[in-house]
């Protein structure tokens, strides 16, 4: 089962996440949420679907497929996985390890895997060793508001919903302060800041976090990579740290628990080299004493194999659910929350297609 094409379909969907700033994610107002299709053919006839990163960086990301991965793995084995993944990352190596290049990589890694499970017959959890779970409890992830007031709002909002917890993108006390009141003692709540401070700024700022009892404080350091200066934040304030979601290959995971830095893992499937390297990474947290909580904010065959992972591996926490307004998505029914879990889906591969009419109507053209 030789590979035959390698395609990559950016999708725009409109998207409303509820708050008067536009400008959260990239250098431009943030309106449509992008989603980076690749579309794997083979010899055999069986099409499969991956999901590369690609918020404010999917022209880009899509380059890397068409003129780096893809001419690297046409006519190899299909079922080959491993080999592929190995060989994509280092013959490529030259180009970066982390970052645009591991994208790329992992959203070919991602559609191979549905190919390998719509050729078994068994959905993707059934290959990675069976599920420990048919429903993966949700935390709302809202977005950046900058206003306590609308904060309050979105969490209540969230509650109503049946979301059990609750993920803040603020990174002021008083719109933490808003959160906890909203929520009341005991629901727990995350806050995860983006990586906008020295070590020093973010000690500070997590104990100024501390009062209101935060499941975890998620990067709070900049650069991402300083594990030496996140440890420093989590042993001297005594608030536990998160973070992975801006990490490629399980080398920057082993070298972060290493350092002793964080108490809750957050590898992205689309990000860090697909759905093999974050068994990888999930198997080093557990030896780690480190608890896994993929990062999981899409809503295409990403978020699709993020369900099947998190079914797949055992104590492996929240899934994390975007909490904004989407016109549509390619994750059909499974994208939809009810009383704050997601089912896993059960169909071959990942279990579900993208609609053909919303490839029609939503992509790019360029």
């Amino acid at each position: 089962m030789i590979i035959e094409r390698v395609e990559a379909i950016i999708l725009d969907f409109p998207f409303q996440y509820g708050a008067n700033s536009t400008d959260f994610i990239g250098p431009a107002p943030w309106r449509h949420l992008s989603t980076l299709l690749v579309r794997v053919e083979t010899s055999a006839g069986v099409t499969g679907w991956g999901e590369a990163f690609s918020y404010a960086c999917a022209e880009a990301v899509k380059a890397a497929l068409e003129h780096m991965v893809a001419p690297s793995v046409i006519g190899r084995d299909a079922a080959d996985i491993a080999g592929i993944a190995r060989h994509c990352q280092q013959s490529l190596h030259l180009f970066g390890r982390y970052g645009i290049t591991l994208f790329a990589i992992s959203g070919l890694e991602i559609a191979l895997w549905d190919i390998a499970g719509k050729v078994a017959g068994q959905p993707l959890h059934k290959l990675l060793g069976g599920a420990s779970r048919e429903r993966i409890p949700a935390y709302a992830s809202l977005l950046r508001y900058g206003d306590p007031e609308w904060v309050a709002e979105h969490c209540k909002s969230a509650q109503d919903a049946g979301y059990a917890a609750v993920k803040l993108h603020e990174t002021t006390e008083p719109a933490v302060r808003a959160a906890r009141e909203t929520l009341g003692d005991g629901v727990p709540l995350m806050i995860d800041v983006n990586c906008p401070w020295r070590p020093q700024e973010a000690l500070a700022m997590a104990r100024a976090f501390k009062a209101y009892e935060p499941t975890w404080l998620e990067e709070p350091v900049f650069p991402p990579e300083d594990h030496v200066g996140l440890a420093r934040v989590r042993h001297q304030s005594g608030v536990s740290i998160a973070a992975g979601e801006n990490h490629c290959t399980s080398f920057q995971f082993r070298d972060m628990f290493a350092a002793g830095a964080v108490d809750y893992a957050q590898p992205s499937v689309t990000k860090v080299g697909g759905i093999g390297e974050l068994m990888k990474v999930a198997i080093l947290a557990e030896a780690a004493a480190v608890s896994l909580m993929p990062h999981s904010p899409y809503f295409g065959p990403g978020w699709l194999a993020t369900l099947h992972l998190m079914a797949a591996i055992p104590g492996s926490g929240y899934i994390e659910r975007f909490y904004g307004t989407v016109e549509a998505s390619t994750s059909g029914p499974w994208i939809a929350p009810q009383n704050g879990a997601l089912a896993v889906p059960t169909g071959a591969g990942l279990g579900h297609d993208p609609e053909p009419e919303l490839l029609r109507e939503y992509q790019r053209r360029t």
